[in-house]
């Protein structure tokens, strides 16, 4: 008496449909060998722009992670060198100082810096200010007079009143005198502080109930990564550190942990398709996921950090608007830095960590033994390979395809690939049927092999 076989959902025993699932995907790896193979032999390809928008880079972030490494390390440890030899360069606001108000609508910012520092102030701080009451234009002109001898304060408190007095065509007791403090300053680094370890205590918690607790341990190096990097520059170079550039650092933080969960939800989504199928170890898997994103993450640094810095170069050097410079100085670095470490420095731990679990290693330590290592994956190839999944050319060219950069690829696309791939794992791989020899010339991929006995089922 015959017996039926499961079939899918288009009639197809579930046997043959994963034999010719594990065809398809062993084809499609060979064609990505035979891609490597014409680029290693000097074909022309397109630059590397082109290649990126398309989907057809493989850079390997993973294996060069030493590189990014020592120079984040180097980078921090000639800051922390800087912080305990010279310190950060405090405003008024964080160690007290003086400041000189004079009411005048023709006095520019540029003249009050030059005629305090005429005065003999070094580094004064200059804002325009407007009278909410009345409309009226104000320049404030800040400095910290505390290396001073005390003998010689009084005299360029007056210097400096003069000075402001003939700039702005007004009286000297039209200039005001006033003692900044510094424990409003004080009061904003302790709320910074307290907002900082929450931040850390929540976001950890929820990167981890989200994924895992080591991408949210490798998202909170990475956060903490730019926080020293930046402090470590404003150190470096002696940039002054004021409350704008305190919540600056904060907002930065924010930006830093987006990129981040990004690629990460990137590569759960690879884990739970390619990364299932045992053909690929851990950082390659991650190196593919990285790639896929790499566009979207260099588009968002750059829609992030290009209005920042022409707000900076543009409205604080050019038009003299010093109150965006603290903020925006602060917001450019920490957006480059943010943007680095979201690539260079938390995936790659990520995948540091993940390499050391049994079930990666035991994947690493057969695919080295048997050989089985095909080429490096694009995120193109990808795409091809999760649309070569169940289903046929409809599945190519439909929504199965992962495009480059897309939120996330079709369960049912990466369930056949995974599936196909696991089935294959006992076979010789693609890399040895690539070994001996293909006909077909690179960059010509047939079309799926026409599924046999499409439509009916079968009884055995």
């Amino acid at each position: 008496m015959s017996k039926d076989t499961t079939t899918d959902d288009e009639g197809v025993p579930e046997e043959d449909a994963s034999e010719e699932l594990v065809e398809e995907f062993d084809q499609e790896l060979e064609y990505a060998a035979e891609v490597q193979d014409a680029e290693a032999k000097g074909e022309k390809r397109p630059n590397v722009f082109l290649r990126l928008y398309r989907g057809q880079t493989s850079f390997d972030f993973i294996g060069n992670r030493r590189w990014w490494f020592a120079v984040s390390a180097i980078i921090i440890l000639v800051g922390i060198i800087s912080l305990s030899t010279r310190g950060l360069n405090e405003g008024i606001d964080f160690k007290g100082g003086r400041s000189w108000l004079v009411s005048s609508q023709t006095l520019t910012v540029a003249q009050a810096t030059s005629a305090a520092k005429a005065a003999g102030v070094t580094s004064p701080t200059v804002v325009q200010l407007t009278n909410q009451l009345n409309g009226q234009k104000q320049i404030q002109v800040t400095a910290d007079l505390e290396n001073v001898p005390s003998d010689q304060q009084q005299s360029d408190l007056y210097k400096v009143q003069a000075a402001l007095a003939d700039a702005a065509h007004v009286g000297t007791n039209s200039v005001s005198i006033n003692q900044v403090g510094a424990t409003w300053g004080s009061n904003v680094t302790k709320k910074a502080i307290q907002a900082l370890v929450i931040f850390f205590i929540l976001v950890t918690a929820y990167i981890s109930i989200r994924f895992e607790f080591k991408m949210a341990l490798a998202a909170m190096v990475a956060v903490f990564h730019d926080i020293l990097v930046v402090v470590g520059i404003y150190s470096i170079f002696q940039f002054q550190v004021t409350p704008d550039t305190v919540v600056a650092v904060l907002t930065v933080l924010g930006y830093s942990l987006y990129d981040t969960v990004v690629v990460f939800d990137r590569i759960r989504d690879n884990s739970q398709g390619l990364g299932a199928s045992g053909r690929i170890t851990y950082s390659e898997m991650v190196n593919l996921s990285m790639n896929q994103t790499l566009a979207r993450s260099i588009n968002t640094s750059l829609v992030a950090i290009v209005p920042v810095l022409s707000v900076l170069v543009i409205g604080s050097l050019l038009l003299g608007a010093t109150t965006l410079q603290s903020f925006g100085l602060a917001l450019v670095i920490g957006l480059t830095s943010g943007a680095y470490s979201s690539i260079f420095i938390a995936s790659p731990l990520l995948a540091l960590m993940k390499e050391r679990e049994p079930r990666y290693v035991t994947i690493r330590q057969r695919l080295e033994a048997r050989g089985d290592r095909g080429p490096t994956l694009t995120p193109a190839m990808a795409a091809a390979m999760a649309g070569s999944g169940k289903g046929s050319s409809k599945t190519r060219s439909g929504t199965g395809v992962i495009r480059p950069g897309a939120a996330k690829a079709p369960v049912a696309a990466t369930a056949a690939v995974a599936g196909a791939a696991a089935a294959a794992s006992g076979g010789t791989g693609a890399a040895s049927r690539s070994s001996q020899g293909s006909t077909r010339p690179a960059g010509n991929r047939p079309p799926p092999r026409p599924r046999k006995g499409k439509g009916k089922g079968k009884k055995r």
